[in-house]
């Protein structure tokens, strides 16, 4: 079958990142000494300065780790809301929505303490050598990628006019940086280097230094620059300056934690993801949605395009195409309904949402036609309730439509407007070692557009509160010192007890839509030279649908969307359409932002590839 690159293979290491620049330094690790775990840190600080529109320092980061010989644990590096951010007190604002951008939409840091705790507990490198190459690329710079440059332009006038600091960065000499131009962030070297310089009066040792370097962040002189942004009134989404809510007490008291994955067996495959405070848990269920006596002999041939290029999916067809549509659509209205950190009253009953009694009678729901409705479910019998503002929409008494597709701006990237009102989106990386330890990380938020840059850090504050809701009682209410319901959404596979693949990829809400599709085509396809076909289940045209209200400011939706790649065969967009989708003929390559690693348990043998789609994610490895 036609890949746009071979699936790399080797015993020594892998790397995979949607950033070739961090792919080289995840390998540059791995050939200086460092483990899996080193290098992933490494990458992930790189990816806060080349990929400066898709995350940063300040956002967050949740992992599936899976150490050698050990077990299987999500480290989660998602900040909770501040104390003081109540609904009440964005209500008495005259705010229905949280703000897209701006200090009130802002989290408790997360992503630099995860680094720092999966350095410190898995890694073997100093801190000095680990952040020594972002320091580089921040200082003498690296050639900018298109999607910088055109993410500042769409907000030009927001940074012109009201966000000087980030004007005086991402817009040298009036003008937003030109693809391959040096683009350099003097600033955010300045902070590391001080950073390192005030944790090596700590003391010699390893995590004595990674420790000191934790309390700065918390207490010391990023933690001052964090609390004078949060305090200065900044004009956001709303269209009005607000300050935000964050105190030195919600700094110096939150740390990132490791907990358990939740898990669903499939097929021989144990597939493992963060909790239902993510919407990781919503790819399980849309596996277990699947028809129970699926096999790779129940599928369609595998077939090709008009013009010759393979489908990359023995399932390409349009009625199993509808039938995984359709089974995203219940998934995520269960998301809608039950997902979240604030629990609600009797909690998140994942249990119950991955049960095969509970999907037996959710997968009688699909029919011949696509369904228009956001119908979740009633797990041990209890009654859903979707958010006020989610019922308006999926019922029509709300606008539906908003910047939800992400093909305009190519490749899942943020589609921003005029105030930096963006549907989101993120970084992955995956790393493998020779020694079987393996990583899947999606750091995401802090990003450009998201709050001005702090001019002594060379960074911006957050946004992740945007994705609670401003109404009490439910899941995803905002509540302090609770974590808002993110999209990021990390993942990692077992055979027979045994991690073999981590993957991931941007892209928002349709991160578990394109996971799905990437999944199964890895493993409903036979072997390439003795290994799983990763580049060729990422090269296949994807799709994702936006028949549930999004998770991103201002939450819009498109009941009965769906969006395929034009390498779609026509069979398929016409036998969608048929079955009453409203399809959506994207870019031949705009569905999807993928990386994965994967290691075989019995030969060692391990395995990359990278998405094309962007043209800047890579896979290195030997």
């Amino acid at each position: 079958m036609f890949t746009t690159r071979p699936t790399l293979q080797g015993t020594f290491g892998m790397a995979s990142s949607t950033h070739w620049l961090a792919s080289q330094t995840a390998m540059a690790v791995l050939e200086d000494g460092g483990n899996a775990y080193d290098a992933a840190v490494a990458a992930g600080f790189v990816l806060h300065v080349v990929e400066p529109h898709l995350n940063g320092p300040a956002g967050e980061v949740p992992a599936v780790v899976a150490p050698a010989g050990g077990p299987v644990r999500v480290l989660c590096g998602q900040g909770v809301a501040p104390r003081g951010a109540s609904v009440e007190h964005y209500t008495s604002l005259g705010l229905g929505l949280v703000p897209g951008t701006g200090p009130l939409a802002a989290a408790v840091p997360g992503a630099f303490d995860a680094w720092m705790t999966l350095l410190r507990d898995h890694g073997t490198l100093s801190l000095e050598r680990v952040l020594g190459y972002a320091i580089g690329y921040a200082e003498r710079g690296h050639p900018a990628v298109e999607r910088v440059g055109e993410t500042v332009e769409t907000v030009r006038e927001l940074f012109e006019t009201e966000w000087a600091t980030s004007a005086a960065l991402y817009l040298p000499g009036g003008r937003p940086p030109a693809p391959g131009a040096l683009l350099k962030n003097p600033a955010l070297a300045a902070t590391w280097q001080r950073l390192l310089s005030e944790s090596a009066a700590a003391g010699p040792g390893r995590e004595q230094r990674i420790e000191a370097a934790r309390r700065v962040w918390r207490e010391g002189f990023i933690a001052d620059a964090l609390l004078a942004a949060s305090a200065r009134p900044t004009m956001d989404t709303s269209g009005e300056r607000h300050t935000g809510t964050l105190t030195g007490d919600d700094l110096a008291g939150w740390e990132a934690t490791y907990e358990d994955p939740v898990t669903y067996d499939w097929n021989g495959w144990t597939v493992c993801k963060a909790g239902p405070w993510s919407q990781g848990p919503a790819l399980l269920q849309q596996l277990a949605l699947l028809p129970d006596d699926m096999t790779p002999e129940s599928l369609t041939p595998d077939g090709t395009t008009s013009d010759g290029a393979a489908t990359g999916s023995a399932f390409m067809d349009a009625a199993f195409v509808h039938r995984l549509i359709e089974g995203t659509k219940l998934a995520m209205a269960d998301r809608e309904a039950w997902y979240g950190d604030a629990g609600g009253p009797g909690g998140v009953p994942v249990e119950a949402l991955l049960s095969a009694e509970y999907n037996r009678a959710r997968r009688a729901l699909i029919g011949e036609s696509a369904s228009r409705e956001l119908r979740p479910g009633s797990p041990q019998g209890r009654e859903p309730r979707l958010p006020a503002h989610a019922a308006a929409v999926a019922s029509g008494q709300a606008p539906v439509d908003g910047p939800r597709n992400p093909r305009s701006a190519g490749a899942g990237e943020p589609t921003v407007a005029r105030n930096g009102a963006t549907s989101g989106d993120t970084c992955h990386i995956d790393v493998v070692d020779r020694w079987g330890n393996m990583i899947s990380a999606t750091p995401s938020g802090g990003w450009l557009h998201s709050n001005p840059v702090v001019p002594e850090l060379g960074f911006p504050l957050g946004t992740r509160l945007q994705m609670t809701w401003l109404e009490p009682g439910l899941p995803n209410s905002l509540t302090p010192g609770r974590r808002p319901r993110t999209t990021l959404t990390p993942s990692l596979a077992l055979r027979d007890g045994q991690p073999v693949l981590a993957f991931g990829t941007p892209g928002g809400d349709q991160q578990d839509q394109w996971q799905l599709h990437f999944f199964l085509s890895v493993a409903l396809r036979p072997y390439v030279r003795g290994g799983l076909d990763l580049q060729g289940a990422i090269d296949a045209p994807n799709w994702h649908t936006d028949s549930f209200p999004g998770s991103f400011y201002p939450r819009a939706m498109r009941p009965g969307s769906v969006t395929v790649e034009s390498r779609t065969s026509r069979e398929v967009t016409d036998g969608l359409r048929q079955r009453g989708h409203d399809v959506e003929v994207g870019p031949a390559w705009s569905e999807g932002r993928l990386c994965a690693v994967a290691r075989d348990p019995e030969t060692g043998v391990l395995s990359a590839a990278a998405n094309p789609r962007g043209m800047q994610g890579y896979a290195m490895g030997r």
